[in-house]
């Protein structure tokens, strides 16, 4: 007589849903529609951080720089990681206090590839044809796992939600990464078969109304070049700077794109950025100084970041210095995976 593992209640707010002793919680509340903080779902980022205030959990592999010790001993967990080990009543803080509101429910798909295609210097576009439409935000990630190895790597969408049957990823070459060197970038073809899983990520577009600045390192564009083809949908008249910051020509993509879409926008902006291999046709330095340069005042403008943690940070400090508020800055750090 087999044995069935016990599967336990997880409550926030006025919602309780059902979680098994290996799923992590965020997993089993995403899963049911009921939206929680997260980010890089990988526990480097403290973002999905909850207080289990009755009950017990185990915190599994939970990085001790994330989530202390005395964390721990207040109580404190990271749903990313931390599996129920009884029944449990969770709360957030602070302004991650929403919790209960509807999400995109969490979901396993397999696609099929139907464009593999190199658009710059170690980076492909690569897009995914699914038998069923997939529910999302601008700015979501998905999953992918990588074939006979359970590796899984999170890659931002580029598309808009109503393109939502045809995912379009932009993939960037990590020298010996189990995902892209050893995969994507090697042996995956045409009509091969993908386990998708997704929607993932808060990275989605806010209230505001004012003028938006965005800045994307490397394939850091993907997400932006859909929240920014969102916000024009719902206000074609707003001012968007998007800039793209990379190491040199060799590495920018979709310059037609944008430039159409500055054709059709008079309000939108696009200013790639060159930091080591200067080029006379492109501006050079760092994408977070043109932004001082060219904004001498950001009040009432909201920011969105995305590329490497070192970038991310530079324009946190950049925004903050043309006073932009707080609140209206929004990070989106890739988390390095090999």
């Amino acid at each position: 007589m087999t044995s069935t593992a016990p599967t336990f209640g997880a409550a926030l707010g006025d919602r309780t849903v059902p979680c098994g002793p290996d799923q992590p919680l965020l997993d089993a509340f995403l899963r049911a529609g009921v939206w929680m903080p997260n980010s890089c779902n990988q526990g480097t980022c403290g973002t999905c951080k909850l207080r289990v205030v009755r009950g017990d959990v185990d915190h599994r592999d939970s990085p001790a720089d994330t989530l202390t010790a005395a964390e721990r001993a207040a109580g404190l967990a990271l749903a990313c990681q931390a599996r129920p080990r009884s029944d449990l009543t969770l709360a957030l803080d602070g302004p991650a206090a929403a919790a209960g509101r509807t999400a995109h429910p969490l979901r396993d798909l397999v696609g099929t590839v139907v464009e593999l295609a190199d658009v710059a210097r170690d980076t492909r576009r690569l897009r995914i044809a699914l038998g069923e439409p997939l529910a999302f935000d601008a700015g979501q990630y998905v999953e992918l796992t990588v074939p006979g190895s359970g590796v899984r790597r999170q890659y931002s969408l580029a598309n808009t939600a109503d393109v939502d049957k045809v995912l379009e990823l932009h993939v960037r070459l990590v020298p010996g990464g189990a995902a892209t060197a050893g995969w994507i970038f090697d042996s995956l073809r045409v009509d091969d078969e993908i386990e998708v899983s997704g929607p993932f990520g808060d990275f989605v577009l806010d209230d505001a109304e004012g003028p938006m600045v965005m800045i994307g390192g490397g394939t850091g564009l993907a997400p932006l070049v859909g929240l920014a083809r969102t916000a024009l949908a719902r206000d074609p008249g707003r001012e968007i700077h998007l800039y793209h910051g990379v190491r040199g020509a060799a590495d920018l993509y979709d310059g037609d794109a944008m430039a159409e879409l500055a054709a059709r926008y008079s309000g939108f902006r696009f200013l790639p950025v060159l930091s080591h291999e200067p080029d006379p046709d492109h501006r050079s330095g760092l994408p977070t100084d043109a932004f001082v340069e060219d904004v001498p005042s950001a009040r009432g403008w909201s920011g969105w970041l995305c590329g490497p943690p070192a970038m991310v940070d530079a324009g946190v400090k950049a925004f903050k210095r043309r006073r932009m508020a707080p609140r209206l800055i929004h990070r989106e750090n890739f988390t390095p995976a090999c």
